[in-house]
Parts: C-alpha cells; structure tokens; sequence
C-alpha cells in the first residue's frame, strides 16, 4: 500500500495530535515528557530518558528483559503505551539501589554470580522484587497448593515456588540455579 496521497511521493503529514505530554515518576524522580502516542514505556525509558538498565529483548513480552515496576507491580515495560502511564511511579534497576548501597537483590545476583552474559539480569532483579512483594502479599501461584482456607499471610517460598513465579523472564545463558539461589538468599 503506497503511504503517500495519490501516489505523487511525499508523504501525507502526520496529525498534529500525534503527541502528548505526560508525566513518570522514574526512580523517585517526575520526568515531563512529550511522546508519540505509539512510544512504549521501555523506548521512553531507555531513547528519551537515557535509562539503559531495562533491556528491549523481545520486544513482544515474551521474555522479561525489559521488566520494571510500575506503580509496585511487576510488569514488560514493551508492552506498555507511555501514554497510557501518565502519572505512574516506574521503577527500574537503577532505581533499586539506595544510593552507592544495593538492593539486597543486587547484592544477592551478585554474590551468588547468578548471571553470565547479564543481558536478563535487570528483568530478573526488577521481577524478583515485584515477586517477593506478591508472595509478601500471599499472592498464589500455579504451583502453590490449594487449600480450602484462602491463605493469610506471606505465601512460602521455596525453589519450586520462586522457579515458577519468575518464569516469565529468561536467560538464555541458563543461570536459572543460582538465580534461584540469589532470591532464595532473599527471601523472608
């Protein structure tokens, strides 16, 4: 299909309502900004806020590179129009630490060496923290037992607990063991 009005070679003007301006809090931190609606919060992050933490793997949600949270919540920054955020508190890798002291989840990765190539590792941190929250909250998941009394408290967490809620991010290095480990180091 030829884009451009009758065929004659320049393009049709884009409309003038192609943009908004909208507000992030990134790490603390309100950032104004003015993006084509069709901008991702991963693209606003990374192209308009210079935060290369969060990586664009996929770029289809389907393996977690790209995880941040976003308003306390675990979520793939590459599916998520910018406009659509305004207002949301996002938080990324870099936003974890406090300071010069790491999140204990950075600590964790670290001294557990539970990453190779470390493309995943921002993702895997970000939907660590956002898991532990949920298991905190007594949030279950597909391998947690069913039990007639919904369950009050934090959700235990054990290998195969953990193994399962992280399973939407991938490493295609394979350091599923000691990332496993690092959270379990974590874990309460």
């Amino acid at each position: 299909m030829d884009p451009t009005p009758a065929g004659r070679g320049t393009a049709a003007p884009a409309p003038a309502d192609d943009r908004s301006t909208l507000t992030l809090h990134v790490n603390g931190t309100a950032r104004t900004l003015t993006l084509d609606h069709r901008t991702t919060v991963l693209d606003a992050l990374r192209q308009h806020l210079g935060l290369t933490g969060v990586k664009k793997g996929c770029d289809h949600g389907q393996c977690g590179a790209c995880t941040v949270l976003v308003d306390g919540r675990r979520a793939n920054s590459c599916l998520l129009l910018a406009v659509a955020h305004d207002g949301a508190r996002v938080t990324t890798v870099e936003g974890l630490a406090d300071g010069d002291r790491l999140h204990p989840l950075q600590a964790a990765f670290l001294e557990r060496d539970a990453l190779q190539c470390g493309y995943c590792t921002p993702g895997q941190i970000c939907s660590a923290a956002g898991m532990l929250d949920e298991a905190a909250a007594g949030f279950p998941s597909h391998v947690t037992p069913p039990t007639a009394d919904v369950p009050v408290g934090p959700a235990p967490l054990g290998a195969d607990e953990i193994r399962e809620r992280m399973s939407g991010n991938l490493c295609r290095c394979g350091a599923y063991p000691h990332i496993v480990r690092a959270i379990e180091d974590v874990a309460p």
